[in-house]
């Protein structure tokens, strides 16, 4: 039986992560720049702390009053509750954590809670074309 491909296989191990303290704004502009979705917010150590999404970033609007927005941090308005998966973890589940959850961003994290990695919901579509691709040079479908 074929060994079933750890998601250490395909997760990008470079990603930008932001600082609690840091001006939403400014967090607001290196999501734009990067064309990021969210980012991870670490404490000084690399740990996890939470994450800032575009959705998070959305709350500033709902808190202006009369067209004046609100100065904030970016801890003020993180989501603190961080699904994470290890290295080690297969495609399929992978694909079931995004099937469970509304994020297009998976944090992997290391045994400290240190983000080693990540993974989107559209690097997995790139897996099903990789073994849409491997299927048909073996004329079998591999198993994944």
């Amino acid at each position: 039986m074929a060994k079933i491909p750890q998601i250490s296989e395909f997760m990008d191990k470079t990603f930008v992560t932001l600082d609690k303290d840091m001006d939403v704004y400014k967090a607001i502009d290196v999501l734009l720049d990067r064309g990021l979705t969210s980012a991870v917010v670490v404490d000084p150590y690399d740990r996890i702390l939470g994450i800032l999404s575009e959705k998070d970033c959305l709350t500033v609007l709902t808190k202006s009053v009369y067209h004046v927005l609100p100065s904030a941090k970016v801890s003020d308005i993180m989501t603190t509750k961080v699904v994470t998966t290890s290295a080690s973890t297969d495609v399929f589940k992978v694909a079931d954590i995004f099937l469970k959850h509304f994020f297009r961003r998976l944090v992997i994290a290391d045994e400290d809670n240190k983000m080693i990695g990540q993974i989107t919901r559209r690097d997995l579509l790139r897996v099903i074309r990789q073994w849409k691709r491997d299927s048909k040079k073996t004329k079998k479908a591999p198993i994944l």
